[in-house]
């Protein structure tokens, strides 16, 4: 059963030339360069501390991330300058999904702004195929400290919330109102980004409040479930039950998780039982099951398989075929992070799949922490960065040869 995986996998996602060719030797050498860093985890916890502690003291740091790792995993300052590199994915076939990936901000003029970017990514995606979705992380609406208290409540665990909290839920319950309501207008789907468990009942409850109102037609609301997490089949079914019974369609992003060291050290430290699974393994099994769970229901849900794992993405392509689902199938969707996996995305859409790049923007002191995550995952990843740097060597020994037999730039 292995064997034959292996082999169609190297067919679908070996194509050097079309992974990158949108990048010229220029931006190569500069990714090979960044990922050579990121096999060093100790240089990336350094790198990491180093720029919290330089942005403490307010030092200049800005110019030299964004030359560095802001310019090979984020398109941009602001939604204008985005623009050039949704264009340049869409040349290709590859949609963009536009994200403001500002994170750690506490006051009302900040939710109100991420409210408002939102709904200008909404605005600038109407009517065009190269944005296909856009996305929603509800820390960047409301606090989450209030999240948090939210929480038991989604799972009917009694907690009072102060008159205070009460005012924030309802400014909360607004903002996200007015977002899902111009994505119906502007027929754009919008998923709501996963985030820590301790949080997660409270956003799963306000996605599916969400989901029954807007999506009686279509699904224009999606919810992301992180695969890396034991529960999550269930919820998937109990999900599929009710809408079914309630007849709404249901709209998921399957990913594998980002919060898995965080996870576990809380649940150790606070003793309860963690809520990642025992071993990758496992999270590998649950994320193939909920994939061919949500294909034998694309009658009611639009898939988004956010997944960096070539394997995965196979499964994927066998079980469309075995279905009999086409390739542009607008209720099944791939994506991967930008800067990253680009011969898994590159090769799809070149083979006519429904493919994105996950587009965060923002200015580069709040994308932060974002960029350190994603710095911190390549290292953690095993053989993600490996694969990274083979693919580019591999690209630049053909151009290099193509150059000796063409005598161009090839």
């Amino acid at each position: 059963m292995d064997s034959p995986k292996n082999n169609t996998k190297h067919t679908y996602f070996s194509n050097t030339e079309i992974a990158f060719k949108n990048k010229d030797n220029g931006d190569l050498k500069h990714s090979l360069w960044l990922f050579r860093l990121m096999q060093n985890p100790l240089l990336v916890k350094v790198f990491s501390k180093l720029t919290l502690i330089a942005i403490k003291l307010h030092l200049p740091i800005s110019v030299a991330v964004k030359a560095t790792i802001y310019k090979q995993f984020c398109s941009g300052e602001t939604l204008d300058e985005s623009q050039k590199v949704v264009k340049h994915l869409g040349k290709s076939g590859v949609g963009s999904i536009l994200d403001y990936s500002v994170e750690g901000k506490d006051s009302i003029e900040d939710f109100e702004h991420t409210k408002s970017e939102v709904i200008k990514i909404i605005h600038i995606a109407k009517g065009n195929p190269a944005i296909p979705y856009t996305s929603l992380k509800l820390t960047g609406i409301a606090r989450h400290a209030l999240l948090e208290k939210i929480n038991p409540i989604a799972i009917g665990t009694k907690q009072e919330l102060n008159a205070v909290e009460q005012k924030e839920q309802k400014e909360l319950y607004e903002r996200m109102e007015q977002i899902c309501k111009e994505s119906f207008a502007c027929h754009v789907p919008i998923y709501f980004d996963a985030e820590e468990s301790w949080i997660q009942d409270a956003i799963d409850m306000l996605a599916e409040e969400m989901m029954r109102k807007y999506n009686r037609e279509d699904a224009i609301i999606l919810t992301t479930l992180q695969m890396y997490r034991w529960d999550r089949m269930d919820y998937l079914k109990k999900l599929i039950s009710e809408a079914r019974k309630e007849k709404f369609f249901i709209g998921i992003k399957l990913v594998r998780g980002a919060y898995m060291e965080k996870e576990n050290k809380r649940a150790l430290e606070q003793g309860y039982k963690s809520p990642i699974q025992l071993d990758k393994q496992s999270t590998d099994i649950d994320f193939d099951k909920a994939v061919d769970t949500c294909l034998e229901n694309i009658d009611i849900i639009k898939l988004c398989a956010g997944t960096h794992n070539e394997a995965s993405t196979t499964h994927l392509l066998d079980q469309m075929k075995k279905l009999g689902i086409r390739n542009n199938h607008p209720n099944v969707y791939f994506s991967q992070l930008y800067g990253m996996s680009d011969n898994i995305t590159y090769n799809l859409a070149d083979m006519g799949y429904n493919v994105t790049k996950y587009l965060p923007y923002g200015p580069v002191k709040s994308t932060l922490p974002y960029l350190m995550r994603r710095a911190e995952e390549n290292t953690a990843i095993a053989g993600q960065v490996s694969r990274e740097l083979k693919m580019i060597l591999e690209e630049k020994e053909r151009r290099k040869f193509a150059k000796m037999l063409t005598g161009t730039n090839s």
